[in-house]
């Protein structure tokens, strides 16, 4: 007859080889950088399938990984990253970003992209392409430039005060068309108008005969880690479907910035 000590001496191993078989699913899952398998995971970790989709849904339950809805594969949730203080990289906002950026293509019928904000400078992460003939081409790791684009200054306006002020210090800026701000004083007062609207307009800026509209993207640290943007011909981006799109923009950012663990309640700096 098992004693009450013999009990719990089983109970903790027990315990003790689930937090194992846990953790190695975490690091699996965590040092592949994008979607794995469950069938994927289970080959790396050595453990039984029935066993690691158990602990992968557990995982999922407590907000330390996430399912793809879609492909039904997992990776690091926001609660993990938070956990370990760790950013997501350029890539991995652009495989998250994916989704998100296909339905704004879907529902604006323009061109769409993620632009992420890494070492000062914001690069397209994420893209895609509308089926009319007449589009914007865009291609990915492209570096655009904060000053003269939508998903620049969705970026700029909601920057930790030191950042922006010592972008700002950069001015005058390059000069890409007659729109182009470039001068400290026109960008300061162009930013109070990014806060104040929600969001940041490219009316022919960086290049002639193409407008964009964008919205910031916040991370689990209340911080702007990239911005979502539709753009067009100038022909089809017409000032009222500018302000048509806010809608379905805001709305998938904020999904987006809430995929990434940004608390509203919190609010952003």
């Amino acid at each position: 007859m098992k004693t009450s000590l013999d009990q719990t001496r089983t109970d903790g191993s027990a315990t003790h080889q689930s937090l194992g078989r846990g953790l190695r699913i975490l690091e699996a899952v965590s040092s592949r950088g994008g979607v794995s398998s469950l069938v994927d995971i289970a080959r790396r970790t050595g453990l039984h399938r029935s066993t690691t989709h158990h602990l992968l849904q557990a995982l999922v339950g407590m907000g330390y990984l996430h399912q793809d809805p879609s492909s039904r594969g997992y990776e690091p949730a926001a609660r993990l990253f938070r956990l370990t203080g760790r950013t997501w990289t350029p890539e991995q906002l652009g495989e998250i970003a994916q989704p998100y950026v296909a339905e704004l293509t879907r529902r604006s019928e323009e061109g769409s992209s993620l632009a992420a904000y890494h070492d000062g400078g914001i690069t397209i992460v994420a893209k895609r392409d509308p089926d009319s003939p007449v589009r914007v081409v865009q291609d990915l790791g492209t570096r655009r430039a904060i000053h003269a684009t939508a998903v620049g200054k969705a970026i700029l306006a909601w920057l930790p005060a030191p950042e922006q002020v010592n972008y700002l210090g950069g001015a005058p800026f390059e000069r890409f068309t007659p729109r182009t701000l470039v001068e400290r004083v026109a960008l300061e007062t162009e930013i109070k108008r990014v806060r104040a609207a929600g969001c940041a307009i490219d009316d022919e800026e960086h290049i002639e005969g193409i407008r964009c509209v964008a919205a910031p993207v916040f991370g689990y640290s209340g911080h702007v880690v990239a911005s979502l943007c539709a753009l067009g011909p100038k022909s089809r981006m017409t000032r009222r479907k500018l302000r048509d799109l806010r809608a379905p923009l805001f709305a998938l950012a904020r999904a987006l910035s809430e995929r990434l663990g940004w608390d509203p309640d919190e609010g952003v700096d």
